[in-house]
This record gives C-alpha cells, structure tokens and sequence, in this order.
C-alpha cells in the first residue's frame, strides 16, 4: 500500500496534473466552467415551469431558457476557442478567433435535407444537443489561429499596428471560413452530423452502468488526488447535455425519459454526490461524533457546507485527499452510487430526471424531490445515507485511532 501511495503522490498525480494544465485542456475545461450562468438560467426556468405545472395561472418564461440554455451550442463555440487564445497566450485573437468559431458553426449548422430552410431545426442545432459539435469547431478554429499567430506576420513591418492587427484577424478568419465553405457547399460534406456521429459512440457507452461507474469513478479518483473534478466536464458535459435534452423531448412527446447518466442524475440528485463527489456526507456526520477532539471539532465546522453538497473543507481538511485510510471508501462510495441510482432508475423506483435542473448546491433530500418530481427519492436518499456511512465507519474508525493516538502524545509531550 506504502509504494501504492508514493506511486501516486510521487508520480502519478504530477504528471497528471501536468497533463491537465495543458493549454488545449485546460481550456476546454475552463469553458465548461464559464458556460456554467447559461446552464443554471436554463436551470432556473425549468424550475419554474415544475412550478408552473401546479400554478397554470403563472406565465410562460420559456423564451429566457430558449435563448440562453438553449443557444449553449454557440457559446461553447465561442468560449472554447476564446479560452485556447488565451491559455496559448495569444490576446491579440481572443475576440476574432472565437467570433469566426461562432460563423464556422453557423455555417455547419444549417439543416440540410428534409429539414432544410426549418428555423427550428436550425435553432436545434444550436443548443444542447450538439455541445460536442461546439467543441470540436472552436477547437479547430482555434488550431488555425494558433498556427497563424506562430507565424509573427507582418511582425517587423512598418505597417501601423492597427492595420497590422486587421490583417493578422482577416486572413485566419478567411482560411477558417474558406475551408468550411469549401468542405459544406463545395463537397456537400455534412460536417455537423460527422461530428454527431463521432460522439454517438462515446454517448452510448456512457449511458449504461459500467459508462456510469466510470464517469462516477473518475471523478471521485482525481479528486482524492487533488485534482479538480472540473477537469471531466469537457467529457461529461456533452454527453450529460445531450442526454437530459433527449429526456425533455421525449416527455413533452407523451413518451418516458430514458437516459439516466444525465446531470440531474450524476449531480442534481445528490445521490452519486450526497455531501459532494465521493459521498462524504457520511463520512462527515461521523466526524461530528468523533472521540477525537479535533476530528469533532473539524466535523462540525465542515457539516454546514457538506449538506450542501459542498465538500472541498472535509476532503482536504479531513483530509480525504491522499489519505490511503479514507481514499479507499471514497472510491468505494463512487461505484456504489451509480449502481444504487441505475437500479433505482431502471427499474421504475425513481423517476428518471425530464428537467433541466442543475443546481447541486440545493440540499438533499429538497433537491431529490425537485429534480426527480418522486417523493419516493426521499426514503431511497436516507437508505443510501446509511449505506454510504456504513461504508465510511471501518475506515473512519481506523482513521479516528490514528488521531486519539496523536492526540494522547501532544497531551504527553506536555
């Protein structure tokens, strides 16, 4: 256990930190972070509209979610690129690169075929669904910037600066335009439902119990190393979007929502993440009946931000983060959560979330209630605080005798 802890402390959560800190993904995740207003207006009509159902009389606000939540698409396009220009370092081209991005995607987006010249359908195309397109297209932009701005054109000349800096955003903004136009009009290549296809697979594999395991693994591992959990919204993201928005479309339809690895699911729920990623409500309620003195101490400072689903104080105040004692439920915690909500889920003892809701800082068991619109979530959510903690208890009881025992020597020491 020794050598696995050094492994990962010495070498394995560096280098992985090193990968993330990576201009081209730290960038992308940046984005998911700054896309974040736009996701919880959606959030916050949605909401509404729950509420909306059992008071008709109130009027729709549906247009703020439509062009806010439901442009997400052109954002991220924009955001993405913006972000690329600005971890590369390149100021010059953070507001063109990320416009151009934005006509590329229009560009690609507009329907074809069956539904060509529908506005809806165009519109469509802008939202949620396809967040991956987004992605990959501000990307790509922001590959052809990069590459121009390497090039330090016109750098020396004796150009005013001001027609120097319209030339260097002209001719990046033209290759980039000329080349979509050429592959879209020119060679009738339907770029976007290229781009949709490519995820398809990643999309269905993560909507299915071991998908969900892994995600759900993932977060909770990185993050007892230290590593922000925000760095898998560039993966999870799109898929949880895309999942969610085929939900609401399916029930405004008269049909049953169907995919369960979705936001709402994974977060809102507060089930995968009761107290925040890695379940630690449990394991934080335990602390507040420590023998410890300190433990004690440290558990009733830390519970009022936990039953929030905030748990950055318990996982590196406990700490969780390396501490081999406690790390080990925390991963536990991870899969155990996905399979109790599958289970819950597909086999009807849970409604599958059908609404944009992500507010994960709402407590449970409101935000289960909420999200799900099933009072059932609230026997379901105790049932599952109690397996989590039973989880913590022989680990935590291991840690608490290290801590009595530091505390008996520092009594001595005196």
């Amino acid at each position: 256990m020794d050598k696995f802890m050094n492994w990962l402390s010495n070498s394995f959560a560096p280098a992985a930190q090193k990968l993330f800190a990576r201009p081209w993904i730290s960038a992308v995740a940046s984005s998911m972070q700054k896309i974040i207003p736009f996701i919880l207006t959606g959030s916050v009509v949605y909401l509404y509209k729950v509420i909306q159902s059992y008071v008709p009389v109130l009027p729709s606000i549906m247009p703020i979610a439509n062009f806010s939540f439901g442009l997400i698409t052109l954002i991220v396009t924009f955001v993405v690129c913006n972000q690329v220009m600005e971890k590369l370092k390149h100021p010059a081209y953070v507001i063109n690169s990320g416009l151009t991005a934005i006509g590329v995607l229009m560009m690609i987006a507009i329907p074809v075929g069956e539904n060509e010249g529908s506005l809806d359908a165009f519109l469509s195309n802008l939202g949620p669904s396809g967040m991956a397109v987004g992605i990959i297209v501000g990307l790509l932009v922001a590959a052809i910037y990069n590459a121009w701005a390497k090039l330090d054109f016109l750098a020396d000349s004796s150009i005013p600066d001001f027609v120097t800096s319209w030339i260097n955003n002209i001719i990046p903004a033209f290759i980039s335009l000329l080349a979509t136009m050429i592959l879209v009009d020119g060679l009738g290549v339907r770029l976007y439902d290229i781009i949709i296809d490519m995820f398809m697979p990643v999309s269905a594999i993560a909507q299915t119990l071991p998908g969900f395991i892994v995600i759900s693994l993932l977060h909770a591992f990185f993050y007892t190393l230290g590593i922000s959990t925000w760095l898998w919204s560039a993966i999870t993201t799109p898929i949880f979007m895309a999942a969610i928005n085929e939900n609401v479309a399916a029930v405004a339809a008269g049909l049953p929502a169907t995919n369960i690895v979705t936001s709402e699911s994974f977060f809102t729920l507060a089930f995968i993440t009761m107290g925040g990623v890695c379940a630690t409500l449990g394991l934080n309620i335990l602390m507040c009946f420590s023998k410890s003195k300190q433990v004690k101490l440290l558990g009733r400072v830390f519970i009022v931000p936990s039953i929030f689903n905030i748990n950055e104080p318990v996982m590196f105040g406990a700490p969780v983060v390396f501490n081999p004692i406690l790390m080990l439920p925390a991963w536990i915690n991870a899969i155990v959560g996905p399979i109790y909500v599958w289970i819950l889920e597909s086999t009807g003892l849970l409604n599958i979330p059908s609404t944009i809701i992500q507010v994960g800082q709402v407590p449970a068991p409101i935000t289960s209630v909420m999200v799900t619109q099933d009072l059932r979530a609230i026997l379901w959510w105790a049932i599952l605080l109690v397996i989590y903690t039973a989880i913590w208890f022989p680990f935590f009881k291991v840690y608490e005798k290290g801590k009595l025992a530091e505390e008996a020597e520092a009594a001595e020491a005196k």
